[in-house]
């Protein structure tokens, strides 16, 4: 089972400039086997959150061998000559360890930023992909989209990996599962999918069609995550402070139809986690290999979570990989 560390790009008002703590874990994480460090994105959050496309550039540089992937990316609100540059160029940079993932996002005050629509987002996300695909695999591209035009257009140099590097796209309703099918290689769930429907989900998504050029339909189960000594170990450390978060999120949701998970107990989150001793941590691994996941990715450390009680838990799914 590869493993991705999600990483807290959270701001902190008294040192917001820096990505010391990121650039270690992402150093630690590499040491302990994870497969990926990834990247998630936000805006208009006031205490910061670090720009998704330079930090990852920063943490390539800062890194040797871990692949570097996103979870995702707000498609809509880019340029898509823009975004398939700079993603190309941060692979070509990185030696070919970039994974690009997207999703459609959800907040309003976000699309507003940006002076995009939310009725077009889906309109966008497609004309996006479509273009930086193009971009990375054709010599030429001539395109008339609703949105961007390009005319006999280019990049040089294009993406390192051959022959482009993987897409994911994150979501959970039927219509999600199908473009991912349609137009990227591998499917990122919500980290508040229920256990009990992943089985369908995956079904559902590996049944539509995959679309020219997709390099396969991989299945990447995002999950709160904590390894400790013991059960009570991990629930002390990550309890409180994924409490609080999960209460942001009840508002950052408020227009989303999965804003109630945020509300849920313990017991609730603990039953779809990665969360507890090395040998349940490992169990619960398995258990989404047979659900079908090729990957798991953990977020470990929620904002208010001390830099060693994430580095702690690091090195424990480290000693779970290896053993």
């Amino acid at each position: 089972m590869r493993l991705g560390l999600y990483l807290n790009l959270y701001g902190d008002r008294a040192d917001r400039p820096s990505l010391q703590d990121a650039v270690e874990q992402a150093r630690l994480a590499e040491q302990a086997g994870f497969s990926w460090i990834v990247l998630g994105e936000r805006h208009l959050h006031r205490p910061g959150y670090h720009e998704i496309l330079t930090s990852l550039t920063w943490l390539a540089a800062h890194t040797e061998r871990i692949g570097l992937a996103t979870a995702g990316i707000v498609a809509p609100l880019y340029h898509p000559v823009v975004l398939a540059e700079t993603l190309a160029h941060l692979d070509v940079l990185s030696g070919g360890r970039l994974t690009a993932g997207f999703v459609l996002g959800y907040r309003p005050e976000e699309f507003a930023l940006y002076g995009v629509t939310p009725a077009e987002r889906v309109a966008r996300f497609e004309e996006c992909l479509t273009i930086l695909t193009r971009l990375w695999t054709e010599d030429e591209v001539t395109h008339e989209g609703r949105f961007t035009t390009v005319r006999e257009a280019f990049l040089s140099p294009r993406p390192a990996q051959d022959p482009r590097p993987r897409l994911w796209n994150g979501g959970r309703v039927p219509a999600v599962l199908e473009r991912t099918a349609r137009m990227c290689d591998g499917w990122t769930t919500s980290f508040n999918e229920l256990d009990a429907d992943l089985p369908g989900k995956i079904a559902e998504y590996r049944s539509h069609p995959r679309g020219a050029g997709t390099l396969g339909q991989e299945v990447i189960v995002c999950r709160e995550g904590y390894c400790a000594e013991t059960s009570q170990d991990a629930r002390k450390a990550l309890e409180e402070p994924l409490r609080d978060l999960y209460d942001a999120y009840t508002g950052w949701k408020r227009t989303s139809a999965d804003a109630s998970r945020y509300a849920q107990g313990w017991d609730d989150i603990a039953a779809r986690g990665v969360i507890g001793s090395p040998a349940q941590c490992a169990d619960r691994l398995e258990h989404y290999a047979d659900l079908g996941a090729d990957g798991v990715v953990l977020r470990v450390q929620p904002p208010g979570m001390s830099q060693a009680d994430a580095l702690r838990t690091i090195e424990g799914f480290g000693a779970v990989i290896s053993g």
